[in-house]
């Protein structure tokens, strides 16, 4: 695709800038003049920011981040020029209002590679489809970016592990988007279950979508904006449509999510949200089930088992998409919407300092930018993102398979080699991870 005037202008800046960070030996100064005006934060306690992927759901997650003053966006990637324009104009609007004064310092990419080779650059949101995470999470730990994935963390379970291994590896800090841990309710909720209140867990049910399923959809024809080559990337060639990449003035959600060869399913879109809540309250963050069986084996629904003897149920329980923990002395449900148990005083309940209380975030943006600035881990990290999509993984090769598999969780393997092949995929030749 053709290099437009202002793309020329934004490269040749990009190279003095390169340039420059060489001349003073890898140190680069953000300029006053950048970060703003009224409101100034020193350059020292500035997070530098890009965003590659900044789709429908790029337009909350700026606007979260530009509400942090310690945060000053730099950069955006797509390979939707309307996406990106889109994105520009909504930081130089932010940024010219807050400070009183034109901020014209928001650049963008069609190649994300031109993003993460800017040395001003601290850390990058990555919003892309599921299929493109890896990729552009393990080039921006070997950038030396930290980052913000979007959940479910990866497309594969491969995937997911070469992740963790390029953020540790690298020694950058990675927080997962499952930003329902940080809401007050689902942290009581699992503090409840930890303390013991519901008594011994026997059960936990998760309500959320359908697996993956293969994308048959027909060919329809491609916008002028969007460099479908690169929207494909590494997942197998097929023509445009869109339902899986809408065109800018449709309504909802993309829905590649619905799709394996691009995401995996409501199952696994909503499963990185609510496995990971019963994950985190069943202390499994660094591990996972042992056995899973599909519908109509060990019950009439999808089963997910641990080694302490508790399971898990993929299974819709008529409040929405929600979580519900069962203890040998009683029930308790958590959505976005409510938290409540059978009996009604347990989800009542005030904590003691004797309780066993998790991490306690009470925002996942604040949350990963402190951990930034600490160099800790953040309460989502990528082996906790990982470990959460996996479950959801998990769930749809068993599903795709129709049989009972036995998972080893230490090593990410099943006992059975068909299984051990859908852990991962081929990708396509010139987007190879």
């Amino acid at each position: 695709m053709m290099e437009t005037s202002n793309e020329k202008k934004l490269t040749s800046r990009r190279r003095f800038l390169q340039k420059s960070a060489v001349a003073l030996g890898g140190l680069y100064i953000v300029p006053r003049r950048v970060l703003g005006g009224s409101g100034f934060v020193a350059p020292s306690d500035k997070v530098t920011m890009g965003f590659i992927g900044p789709g429908k759901q790029g337009v909350g997650l700026t606007k979260r981040f530009m509400g942090i003053d310690e945060v000053q966006f730099l950069a955006g990637a797509d390979v939707n020029s309307k996406h990106l324009l889109r994105f520009q104009d909504q930081v130089k609007a932010y940024y010219s209002e807050r400070n009183g004064a034109s901020y014209n310092s928001c650049d963008i990419y069609e190649d994300y590679e031109d993003l993460l080779a800017r040395q001003d650059i601290d850390a990058v949101i990555i919003a892309s489809p599921d299929h493109w995470h890896a990729a552009h999470t393990i080039h921006a730990a070997e950038a030396g970016k930290d980052i913000f994935c979007e959940k479910p963390l990866s497309h594969t379970i491969a995937q997911g592990r070469a992740m963790v291994d390029a953020v540790k590896k690298n020694g950058r800090v990675l927080q997962t988007g499952s930003m329902q841990r940080s809401a007050e309710g689902f942290r009581k909720a699992v503090n409840l279950v930890r303390s013991g209140y519901l008594g011994e867990i026997k059960e936990v049910k998760v309500a959320v979508g359908d697996p993956a399923v293969p994308c048959e959809l027909p060919t329809e024809d491609l916008p002028d904006y969007i460099n479908w080559e690169k929207w494909v990337g590494p997942s197998k060639m097929r023509g445009y449509h869109s339902e899986i990449c809408p065109r800018l003035d449709q309504k909802g959600w993309a829905m590649w999510r619905k799709y394996e060869e691009y995401g995996g399913g409501i199952l696994a879109d909503w499963g990185a949200h609510m496995f990971d809540i019963a994950q985190w309250a069943l202390d499994m963050d660094s591990s996972g089930p042992v056995k899973i069986s599909p519908p109509g084996t060990a019950g009439e629904f999808m089963t997910f088992e641990y080694a302490n003897g508790i399971k898990m149920t993929h299974e819709v329980f008529g409040r929405g998409w929600a979580v519900r923990f069962i203890g040998a002395e009683g029930s308790l449900d958590v959505s976005r919407k409510f938290l409540d148990s059978d009996p009604a005083s347990i989800a009542k309940m005030e904590l003691k300092e004797k309780d066993k209380v998790a991490y306690h975030s009470d925002n996942h943006y604040k949350d990963w930018l402190g951990a930034v600035k600490d160099r800790s881990e953040p309460i989502c990290s990528a082996e906790t993102g990982h470990r959460t999509a996996t479950i959801c993984h998990l769930g749809n090769i068993t599903y795709d398979l129709n049989r009972e598999l036995t998972w080893d969780p230490v090593k990410e393997k099943f006992d059975d080699a068909e299984a051990n092949k859908m852990r991962d995929y081929k990708e396509r030749k010139g987007f190879k991870v």
